[in-house]
């Protein structure tokens, strides 16, 4: 990440990204990534969401399902909330609006989609996404966030799993 003043003048800018450009081959990379898969159970109580997002993408739910379940996801940060990721590489065809109006809380696991992004709910917290389902994973360590399952540069695979398969604790 790259953090100037935005105040700065453009060709200062310049300066500072053509230098870090030359030292790239010396830096230390912090995070070579992890794949990590993330169980998912879509729709019903755990994706209340799930049935807008397939009428607002004009697909069915299957096709929702499929098209999310079926690519790799890079975190390309962590934020919003603390150990929330953000995950690029969403198909653009599940593309959906923010909430109109957030909820107060949202269940910790929940998956969701918001503009051309997913996410996932590390804590219950409010948001305003569109929750599509909940994963029984603990992606985030609050009593030690270096120990989280999720690190900015991994890249995941969300893969459908049954209620029934949910409620077994050791995914």
């Amino acid at each position: 990440m790259i953090s100037v003043d935005p105040f700065s003048r453009l060709s200062k800018i310049q300066e500072y990204i053509n230098t870090i450009i030359e030292d790239f081959d010396n830096m230390e990379i912090i995070n070579e990534g992890s794949e990590v898969i993330i169980p998912v159970v879509y729709g019903g109580e755990y994706g209340p969401d799930l049935d807008k997002v397939a009428k607002h993408c004009d697909l069915s739910i299957e096709e929702v399902i499929k098209k999310h379940s079926n690519k790799d996801y890079l975190v390309y940060f962590i934020g919003f909330s603390i150990g929330f990721p953000y995950l690029g590489g969403m198909s653009s065809s599940l593309a959906t609006p923010r909430l109109e109006t957030p909820r107060t809380i949202v269940p910790k696991g929940s998956i969701a989609i918001a503009g051309s992004q997913t996410g996932i709910y590390p804590l219950s917290s409010p948001g305003g996404w569109n929750l599509i389902g909940q994963t029984p994973s603990h992606i985030f360590n609050v009593d030690n966030p270096k120990e989280s399952k999720l690190k900015m540069g991994d890249v995941i695979r969300f893969k459908s799993i049954s209620a029934e398969q949910f409620k077994d604790t050791s995914l």
